[in-house]
């Protein structure tokens, strides 16, 4: 089930949840980096809702070669580029999975 942006409830839920909270907002740099979250919906979900999940296979795919480029050991923090890679790569099997058998 989704919003009316196309975002999981779960997803929505925990947003609220991390709104409401009363400890100080610790920031996750690989699920949901406070400067990808200002405003009503993460730039992520923007972009899918934009120019659709077909098309936004690519752009995760292209985020996955960016973190584990050649570069990734000539970065500050080599894990966090890691895990951001596998949160693209994640993304990307999701939408691969919803689009299977529609544009592909």
């Amino acid at each position: 089930m989704e919003t009316s942006f196309g975002i999981p409830i779960r997803h929505e839920a925990y947003m609220k949840d991390l709104a409401n909270s009363e400890q100080p907002r610790i920031d996750d740099m690989v699920n949901s980096p406070e400067h990808y979250t200002t405003g009503k919906i993460e730039t992520w979900d923007y972009i899918v809702d934009v120019i659709g999940e077909y098309e936004s296979i690519s752009v995760a795919h292209a985020q996955v070669l960016k973190y584990l480029g050649s570069r990734l050991w000539n970065k500050d923090n080599p894990i966090q580029d890691a895990e951001k890679a596998r949160w693209y790569l994640d993304k990307m099997i999701e939408l691969m999975k919803k689009t299977d058998g529609v544009n592909w």
